[in-house]
């Protein structure tokens, strides 16, 4: 289990990351919709617990129970013989937004891709998401490709690809 306890490696106070768990999966659908224009259905979020890099953070509490601030999906397939890391699906709920759970929620994934050998990590981002772009410009990842109407609503994708 990989978890950023607060008070995380640079200094800051980063929400705790850990494992996503089926309990988790109605507020992560929660905001997966409130998130996206085109939202993943329910059963393909479900169709990644029990994976490493499905990961969630806390923040805060309701009634003592911490809240699901955010989460991320990455995994990796084979690629050549080293296996290359893809970070799927991230996602924020709006109230912790520009907090750092992004941030610690990235961190995480890419430990767990790292952990399996990958060589490079790649991802899609929306062309015009300024906020993510800049995040994952911040953890390496460089632009290699745009990919004209990727998303269902005819927008484009960038492809950003960090080496391990």
């Amino acid at each position: 289990m990989t978890t950023v306890a607060p008070g995380g490696r640079d200094g800051t106070d980063r929400p705790g990351v850990r494992q996503a768990e089926r309990a988790d999966l109605l507020e992560i659908h929660r905001i997966e919709q409130a998130s996206f224009p085109q939202p993943w259905p329910f059963s393909a979020l479900e169709s990644y617990l029990g994976e490493e890099g499905f990961l969630v953070a806390e923040a805060g509490t309701e009634d003592g129970v911490p809240t699901v601030a955010g989460y991320v999906i990455a995994d990796t397939v084979p690629n050549h013989g080293t296996p290359l890391g893809h970070v799927k699906d991230l996602a924020v709920r709006e109230e912790y937004r520009r907090e750092g759970v992004a941030t610690a929620l990235l961190e995480s994934a890419l430990e767990a891709v790292i952990a399996t050998g990958a060589g490079s990590v790649k991802l899609e981002v929306r062309a015009d998401n300024d906020g993510a772009r800049r995040l994952y410009r911040q953890f390496g990842f460089q632009h290699r490709k745009t990919i004209p109407n990727y998303y269902s609503n005819g927008e484009d994708a960038q492809v950003m690809v960090r080496l391990l």
